[in-house]
This record gives structure tokens, C-alpha cells and sequence, in this order.
């Protein structure tokens, strides 16, 4: 269960995207440069200051916690907003936290913060998560890397590197920036290539404990949003079975189609108890914090891609409409599905 200043935080947003029309708004926004609405993301972040919420204090935050922007991720994910929180407000953020580099969380986050900066985390290679695409020979860095969220908008680049992370300018010499062509026309992915590019190194830990962990928070934040999509999918489809009359009756009147949304709402909540367990396993740094990771990561992607599929064999015909936003879900719950790679279970240590 969540607090009830959670639930006002929810309330808000959810609010503010209903206000907004946040859904009907995603087809405009994918066809443009950006590639989502920023009158959108200054209220979000002027009036809720969703931005803010895991960011310490010291650095212009509120200080609240990861559980409660993961809460942010999961009503934007109801909606498809493609805002740039995931990729820059949680991802950013967290590995500029991580790096331990004090003078660059001084002078990024508080625009973070804010809304007026965006951070793009530049990672995987061609292959997918479990490589990095770009290489680092003192603080030069040489390579590509793909499927960066927010990458083509960013205002700053993280790249991380098998040697460490590094702070790059966009506009430096040797980058290059370019948007890909995704299953899923509602995220903006982007490819990112390095040549002899100058860069600023960010801390000076061991980078792979902070990789670690800024996968099980991309896995964490994944899962919440996915729960997000499909519990909308879930009311979407019961809301329609109400409505749409075969044979002089609602279709949802039929036995049947019960069992079938009875079965959703089933998956959707189970994965919303796993999400929400992870989101504070994380936040808590507790020893089961991988294992929840994984099973959230697992479990969210399963029912999203179920209920998804559920959702366009109860609507029928118009589900696979361009017009209708079934589709849009559909085609979300199998990116999400490739993002950020697939999770091993991890070792037991007794």
C-alpha cells in the first residue's frame, strides 16, 4: 500500500495528464522534433515538480525518494507521455547520484530539478544492455551508443564506459545524434556516436557497482510504468465490454469475457504488488533488492504484454486502427519488453 501523501501525489498527476488530455496529445507530439509536449512537462514539473522528487535536497530537490518518481513514471505510463522523467528526471538523475562526483551534482541537478535541463544516459551497445557501446581511452571517448531515451533532446550526455562515467556536451566535437526508427512510435529512441570526443570524467569509484545499480533501477522504473499502461488497458477494455452490444447483448456480459478480464485484472495486480516491492527494496538498499528487482522485471513485463494482447482481441477489428490507441499499447508493452535487456536471476549469497 502506498501513504496517503503518495496517493495526493498520484492524485496530482493524474489529474494534471487528464487535464491536459495527455493521451490524445501523444500522436502530435511523436511527429515532432521533441517528441513530447513541453507545455506538458513545465506543468508537471512547475506545479507537482515530479523532476524534484528524488533529487536531495542540497541540490535543489525535495528529497523524497525513488518509490515516489517511479509512482510519477507509473501514471505517466497510463498515458504513453513520452516526458522526459524516465530518461532523464530517474535515469540522469540516479547516475549522477551514483558517480559520487559532488561538483557536477552541485552544478546538473538543480536543473534537473527544476525541468529547464535534461540528462540523456548514453549505454548500450548494438547488442542491447549487456555490452557498452562507447569506449573511453583516458577522456576521450570513441564508439556509439543505441536505444538512449531522451538522446536527440538531452542538454547534457552521461556515457557510461567499461572504465567509468563521463559528462560530454552534445554540441562537443565528434557527436553525433540521430533518432531511430522503433516499433514503438510513441518512445524516442536515439543513436549517439563519439569520435575522439572530449569528455569529463564523473567521480572516480568503480563503475561497476554503479552500473548495478542503474540497472536495477531502470528494471524498477520500467516495471512501474508498465503496470501504469496496463491497468489503463485493463479499464479501457472492461469500459468498452460494457458499451459494444453483439447478439442483443453487452459483450461483457458474457461469461467468457469475464474470465478473460478477471484474468487481467489478476496479472495487473500482481504486478503492481511486485513494482511497488522493488521501487522500496531499492529505496531502502535492502538485501533482497535484486531478487525483487528481477521478479518485478519478469512479472510486469509478462502481464503488460498479456493484457496488451487481451486488450486487442476484446476490442476487436478497431483495436488495430491506427486511429484507436490500442495498438500504441500493444506496440509499448513489446519495446518495453527489449528495454534495458533481459534480467538474469541473481545468484543467492548465504
Amino acid at each position: 500500500m502506498i501513504s496517503e501523501e503518495q496517493q495526493e501525489l498520484v492524485s496530482a498527476v493524474r489529474g494534471l495528464l487528464a487535464k491536459r488530455d495527455a493521451r490524445a496529445g501523444i500522436r502530435q507530439a511523436m511527429d515532432t522534433d521533441l517528441g513530447y509536449d513541453p507545455q506538458l512537462w513545465a506543468q508537471l514539473c512547475e506545479q507537482v515538480g515530479v523532476a524534484a522528487l528524488a533529487i536531495p535536497e542540497e541540490y535543489g530537490g525535495f528529497g523524497a525518494g525513488l518509490p515516489e518518481s517511479l509512482l510519477v513514471v507509473g501514471e505517466l505510463g497510463r498515458t504513453l507521455a513520452d516526458v522526459p522523467m524516465f530518461g532523464s528526471a530517474v535515469l540522469g538523475a540516479q547516475a549522477v547520484l551514483l558517480s559520487g562526483d559532488s561538483e557536477a551534482c552541485e552544478r546538473l541537478l538543480p536543473g534537473i530539478a527544476e525541468g529547464s535541463r535534461t540528462l540523456a544516459v548514453c549505454w548500450a551497445g548494438a547488442a542491447g544492455w549487456d555490452e557498452f557501446g562507447v569506449a573511453a581511452d583516458g577522456e576521450t571517448l570513441q564508439g556509439t551508443a543505441h536505444y538512449v531515451l531522451d538522446g536527440t533532446i538531452a542538454d547534457t550526455l552521461i556515457v557510461i564506459t567499461d572504465s567509468g562515467l563521463f559528462e560530454v556536451d552534445p554540441s562537443a566535437t565528434g557527436v553525433e545524434r540521430r533518432r531511430m526508427a522503433a516499433m514503438d512510435p510513441s518512445r524516442a529512441l536515439s543513436e549517439i556516436t563519439f569520435t575522439s570526443t572530449a569528455a569529463r570524467r564523473l567521480g572516480t569509484g568503480d563503475p561497476a557497482p554503479i552500473v548495478d545499480r542503474l540497472r536495477q533501477i531502470a528494471w524498477a522504473a520500467l516495471a512501474a510504468e508498465q503496470v501504469g499502461a496496463a491497468e489503463y488497458c485493463l479499464e479501457a477494455t472492461v469500459e468498452y465490454t460494457k458499451s459494444r452490444v453483439q447478439f442483443g447483448r453487452v459483450i461483457g456480459s458474457f461469461q467468457a469475457l469475464k474470465h478473460r478480464m478477471a484474468d487481467m485484472y489478476v496479472l495487473a495486480e500482481s504486478a503492481k504488488s511486485t513494482a511497488l516491492t522493488a521501487a522500496i527494496a531499492l529505496a531502502e538498499e535492502s538485501p533482497s533488492a535484486a531478487e525483487d528487482v528481477w521478479v518485478a522485471r519478469r512479472q510486469c513485463t509478462e502481464a503488460f504484454s498479456t493484457i496488451a494482447a487481451e486488450t486487442i482481441q476484446l476490442h476487436g477489428g478497431i483495436a488495430i486502427t491506427w486511429e484507436h490507441d490500442a495498438h500504441l499499447y500493444f506496440k509499448r508493452a513489446h519495446g518495453d519488453g527489449q528495454l534495458f535487456g533481459t534480467p538474469k536471476r541473481p545468484v543467492a549469497h548465504s
